[in-house]
This record gives C-alpha cells, sequence and structure tokens, in this order.
C-alpha cells in the first residue's frame, strides 16, 4: 500500500494563528491559558481557558466572512483550512477535485451558539439563521461550499479522539483508492455550552492545569482549529514534505462514560495498534505527544498503559499546558506539533508539573529540549473510552 506523507498544515490556537506562531509559543513555553473576555459568561475570572485572543467579528472580517448564521466553529475552521491548504501548494482545482476529500471533526461543532438560536426560536417565527449551523457537519458543508469541494466528505465526532479519528480515515481513505489526497483536521470553539457541560462533570480546574502532576486538579477548556493535507507518496513531485504517517490504531476499554480504565486497557490497545501497524517496536518511539489532559483519571490511566507498553516510557509531555484542551481538535492540533517535533528535531516543554504522581513517579520533560526524534508518537482519548494514537516518522 501507499506510504501517506503530510505535506501541509494550518492552525489557529490560543498560543498563534499560524504554524510559525505556534512553534514559536511552543519553543518559548508560553501557557496560552487565561481568563475569559470575548463571551460573557458567568465563570470570566473563575476558569481560566485557553481562549484565542481573536474576536468573532475580527475573524469575519479577516476571511471575507458574509454567510448569515456564520458560527465562531467555521471561521477557525476555515481560516486553519485556508493555512493548509496553501501551505501543500494546492492549486484550486486540486482543492475542487473529486478524488479530494475531506474529513473533519468537531465535539460541539455549531452548537456553540445554543444561546441564539434558543431566543431566535422565542423571538422569531420564521426560524433562525443559526439553525443550520446546529447540525454537527455544519463545519464540514461550510468548507465544501466555501472552497468548492466536490470529493468525499465526512464528519467524524468521538469527543477528544475525534480529529486524530480524521486523520486515520483520511489515511484510510487514501490507501483503498478512495481519494487520492485528503484534508483531514478539526475544530471547536469555546462556548457557554461547552463550559457548562464540563463544568458539570467536576473536570475542570479553577487553576491553570499541571498534566500529571500529583496535585492536578483538572483540565482547562480551550479553542483551535488544525488541518493536515495528507498525500500519497507517488503523488508527491517536486513539493515539500512534513512527515509519514506511519501508524494508527483505535481502542476502545468501554469502561465508562466519561472515564478511562484504571488500568488505561483503550490506551495500552490504541499505542500498541499504532505500533504494529507503523512495523516498529516500543523502543523505536524517541517521544510521545501524551494526551494529558490534567484530570485525576486520564492522567493516571495514560501513565500507566505507558508504562505497560514501554516499561520505562520515553521522553513525553502535554502540550495541552500550552494551549487547553480543545475537545475535537485536539488529535489535529497535536498531530502538527508532533510532526514540529520531527521537522526541527525539537521536544516542547509540559508546563506547571512540579511532583511525579504516586505509584508512576513518570516525569514529562519540563523545558524545551533539541533531541534526535525518529518516531513520534501522538495520543488522543475521548469519552466512552475512545482512543486513538497516531505514529508520525521523519520524512
Amino acid at each position: 500500500m501507499s506510504r501517506i506523507f503530510v505535506t501541509g498544515m494550518g492552525i489557529i490556537s490560543a498560543i498563534g494563528e499560524n504554524v510559525a506562531a505556534n512553534r514559536w509559543s511552543l519553543k518559548q513555553g508560553v501557557c496560552g491559558i487565561t481568563t475569559l473576555g470575548l463571551f460573557p459568561s458567568k465563570y470570566s475570572g473563575v476558569l481560566p481557558c485557553g481562549e484565542i485572543k481573536l474576536d468573532t467579528q475580527s475573524l469575519r472580517e479577516k476571511l471575507k466572512a458574509r454567510e448569515p448564521g456564520m458560527t465562531r466553529t467555521s471561521l477557525l475552521a476555515r481560516h486553519a483550512f485556508e493555512e493548509a491548504v496553501q501551505d501543500a501548494e494546492m492549486t484550486t482545482a486540486m482543492i475542487s477535485a473529486p478524488d479530494t476529500a475531506l474529513v473533519s471533526a468537531t465535539t460541539v461543532g455549531g452548537m456553540c451558539l445554543t444561546d441564539e438560536l434558543y431566543h431566535d426560536a422565542h423571538r422569531e417565527s420564521n426560524g433562525s439563521v443559526y439553525l443550520s449551523s446546529y447540525d454537527c457537519g455544519s463545519v464540514a458543508i461550510d468548507l465544501q461550499k466555501h472552497f468548492r469541494l466536490s470529493g468525499l466528505i465526512n464528519t467524524i465526532n468521538t469527543a477528544c479522539s475525534s480529529s486524530a479519528n480524521a486523520i486515520m480515515y483520511g489515511a484510510r481513505l487514501i490507501k483503498h483508492g478512495k481519494a487520492r489526497r485528503a484534508i483531514v483536521g478539526g475544530v471547536d470553539s469555546l462556548s457557554k455550552f461547552t463550559l457548562n457541560g464540563f463544568n458539570a462533570l467536576h473536570i475542570l480546574s479553577h487553576e491553570i492545569c499541571q498534566p500529571f502532576d500529583r496535585d492536578r486538579k483538572g483540565l482547562n477548556l480551550g479553542e483551535a482549529a488544525a488541518f493536515l493535507v495528507l498525500e500519497k507518496e507517488e503523488d508527491i513531485t517536486n513539493r515539500k514534505v512534513y512527515s509519514e504517517l506511519t501508524g494508527y490504531g483505535n481502542a476502545n476499554d468501554s469502561y465508562h462514560p466519561s472515564s478511562l480504565s484504571d488500568e488505561g486497557e483503550g490506551p495500552y490497545l490504541s499505542m500498541k495498534e499504532a505500533l504494529a501497524m507503523a512495523k516498529l517496536e516500543p523502543g523505536d518511539i524517541g517521544f510521545v505527544n501524551a494526551h494529558g489532559t490534567g484530570t485525576e483519571n486520564n492522567d493516571a490511566s495514560e501513565s500507566q498503559a505507558m508504562i505497560r507498553l514501554f516499561g520505562k516510557p520515553p521522553a513525553f509531555a502535554s502540550t495541552k499546558s500550552n494551549t487547553g484542551h480543545t475537545l475535537g481538535a485536539a488529535g489535529a492540533v497535536e498531530a502538527v506539533y508532533a510532526t514540529l517535533n520531527l521537522l526541527y528535531q525539537e521536544a516542547y516543554a509540559s508546563l506547571h508539573f512540579e511532583v511525579a504522581i504516586e505509584g508512576t513517579a513518570l516525569e514529562p520533560i519540563q523545558d524545551y529540549t533539541s533531541m534526535p526524534i525518529r518516531h513520534i508518537m501522538s495520543n488522543s482519548f475521548g469519552f466512552g473510552g475512545n482512543c486513538s494514537s497516531l505514529i508520525f516518522s521523519k520524512a
């Protein structure tokens, strides 16, 4: 089967509005987790979040988006999508070709405007401009219309593993001849819907998150969009490549609707499957971009899974300490970061760590480090135990 390479990347997050800005922030150890400032919420000043400091109206103007009912989620997606296809030097004809697939992922999507839709339902007799945005596929539909895509299009929602699964699905479409190239990624924006929902689960921290720390208190929500362009080796001529997608795995430990099993069965199986596909041994992995949410359950479970698989795990870190947990965008955001790790042979620090978890004693790297990395694993674990692991290799 064809080898699959990353030929383009685009991203916007709390630490930067493009790939170069994100890399600079990661190298400098910038934390984009701050108090809320762009939409009214009773949690402003209470719950830190990875908020993109670019308001929705400015995004509209920057992207020349004039469609009614346009959500912040779709605007962020357009922004990252546009950078990715330009970076991959895709022509308009390539983007709209029937053999170009789009696999978009999101957890909340257009539901970020639930309040607006609710208010319109009480005021408007002719419906609401936000009604069509409420569909889980609204982001993909907007990208399809705006960029005139005509190939296979799909939306994946498996909570926090959504865009990792979008990357896997896009690669499979290429490998099985269903697409020549795939634009894959995900997006989620901050919203009252998300903040209220996660707060009800009692897993949001009132302090900046501390992934893998003994005294971690929970996660911080973030917002982001990231897309990557995947192409098979035969179609890449005289163009740059960033990394090779060599392995991926998905498993489910079926333990609890919002928690992983204590022994990390799902994470262990997804990592093991990704290694098998890549034909690699655990010792071949030079760095792990951990899921690392900062919650009591995830970090303990992921730690146990890494110990089961690696014995002594390789260097690892969680970039959610920079961006917050970006939900459906997280897998794609961290796939971009993993590719940067390989491209520049560097690892980014896990911020705010102080004391290792008792019983595992694992410590993420705490400083920016230049290091040789041939293969990197990136983990994304979602609600319901949906666990996905990707392996990227140096091109």
